[in-house]
């Protein structure tokens, strides 16, 4: 059975649609919406494609039309664009990542799965780094071959006990300093992480016809082109404004990816 993960999708149809991994079923880790310029049609795709689904960070605020009070960063593209999705969307769109779970367990071809978008201990939030020492805890008492988050933007794969952590990288809108599209495929006991190239130029085209904020519109491209964001977005008022000072804009010094 070969399996495609994908996560952290953010609305980037020409990433998505680059895609074109043959699959018996596809999984989606979250985050289908916010920051890219076609949610719409990215919310079609998984209700399509995809055999589970959990509900990311993002899929909630757009959902809830929860509002972000964004000083820099990631929190103010997420600000910038939220809206943007609200509007686009269909109320039955919504409705659909409202409804999705945040934690889905199922087993595949005789393998225990849990699917969720950030951690177990907190499916939608808590940022996940490839560290054993911070899996271990969060994997205690559960009896799964694999466990598929998302949320960091940065892909990997980390054996803990008897468990695989797979992380698939983001789709839409990398953190890692690669702008190519993140996937991952799971053929039998074979797992891959993979990188295809997109068009991003024309994410970027519908990017600026969609954005109206200046400052926005020129962070998203230098994100969508580098596959980061410059330190010079991060620093405002003479603070780096996601607190870690590490110049990608992933996280917030808290143990909370930045939104």
């Amino acid at each position: 059975m070969r399996v495609l993960v994908v996560a952290d999708i953010h609305g980037n149809r020409a990433a998505l649609e680059a895609i074109r991994e043959p699959f018996d079923v596809c999984l989606c880790v979250g985050d289908i919406v916010d920051y890219g310029p076609e949610p719409a049609w990215c919310v079609d795709w998984v209700r399509q494609n995809a055999t589970y689904c959990v509900r990311g960070n993002h899929d909630h605020g757009v959902a809830q039309n929860v509002d972000i009070q964004g000083a820099g960063g990631f929190r103010f593209l997420t600000s910038v664009t939220r809206p943007i999705a609200v509007a686009t969307l269909s109320g039955d769109q919504r409705r659909y990542l409202a409804e999705l779970p945040t934690s889905r367990m199922f087993t595949l071809n005789g393998k225990r799965f849990l699917l969720v978008h950030a951690t177990p201990r907190d499916p939608m939030d808590e940022y996940a780094p490839a560290d054993p020492a911070f899996w271990y805890p969060r994997l205690a008492g559960l009896k799964v071959d694999y466990v598929l988050t998302g949320h960091t933007h940065v892909p990997y794969t980390l054996r803990v006990r008897n468990t695989l952590v797979v992380n698939p990288g983001s789709v839409g809108i990398g953190r890692d300093g690669n702008p190519h599209a993140s996937y991952a495929i799971i053929d039998g006991d074979d797992v891959q992480l993979k990188r295809i190239e997109y068009a991003i130029e024309e994410t970027v085209g519908a990017m600026e016809a969609t954005v109206r904020d200046a400052t926005a519109r020129l962070m998203l491209t230098d994100v969508f082109r580098t596959g980061g964001l410059p330190t010079k977005w991060l620093l405002r008022n003479g603070s780096l404004s996601n607190g870690n000072g590490n110049g990608n804009g992933n996280g917030n010094g808290n143990g909370k990816i930045a939104h």
